[in-house]
């Protein structure tokens, strides 16, 4: 599998395409929010010839949703993502004013689907496992290859910290336990691919993380 990572937009998103030799590949995050940004993704999908199968989200928070609408109606698919996290669509206006964006731009997705605990998201010869891991927000999932030895967990996790949970429905109790209980039973070497910033390994956050590490 070959992953390939995009920062988009003034909060600086990671958007993921995972992809393998079938040319079948996925989209997690779709957060481009410049025309220039657009072009750069789907230049990118088109020029190696890949087939998107699905566009999943890890959760729904505004920065992570602006490119979806772009996408799905380039590719003719509808989101994937947590049933939980759909009350964070219905306060997206207050979300965008937050941080000061355009409030008349409608930016809420089509939803085609929701995911769950221990579903299984698949394309080409690839599979990854749901998780849901709540706190940063309340539908936050995870994805997981065992085999690859990779998890894109969205901003539940970053390289020497943790997401945010002072937003709407946030939990620092519940957030901690997810990180602990689930991701935290994965190999060491298992690569971490966050919302934002760089990746990391679990063993790295398990020894060091000043919010869930061995230390903290």
């Amino acid at each position: 599998m070959k992953i390939k990572t995009f920062e988009f937009n003034p909060l600086g998103v990671n958007t993921y395409v995972l992809y393998d030799r079938t040319g079948e590949c996925i989209v997690v995050d779709a957060s481009c929010f410049f025309p220039d940004e657009n072009k750069l993704l789907l230049n990118f999908i088109l020029d190696n010839n890949l087939v998107v199968k699905h566009l999943v989200n890890t959760h729904l928070h505004f920065d992570h949703i602006f490119g979806v609408n772009f996408l799905a109606s380039q590719f003719g698919l509808k989101l994937l993502v947590h049933r939980d996290d759909i009350v964070l669509l219905e306060n997206l206006s207050q979300q965008l004013q937050l941080f000061g964006f355009n409030t008349n731009v409608d930016y809420r997705p089509e939803i085609g689907g929701f995911l769950a605990e221990n579903d299984v998201v698949s394309f080409g010869e690839q599979q990854l496992k749901v998780l849901h891991v709540p706190g940063h927000s309340p539908g936050s999932i995870v994805f997981y290859n065992e085999k690859e030895k990779l998890a894109l967990v969205g901003d539940v996790l970053f390289n020497g910290s943790i997401g945010r949970t002072d937003l709407l429905e946030g939990s620092f109790e519940q957030l901690t336990e997810g990180i602990r209980t689930k991701l935290f039973t994965f190999p060491d070497d298992t690569e971490v691919y966050p919302g934002h910033g760089p990746k990391t390994t679990i063993g790295q956050e398990r020894r060091y993380n000043p919010f869930v590490g061995t230390g903290s």
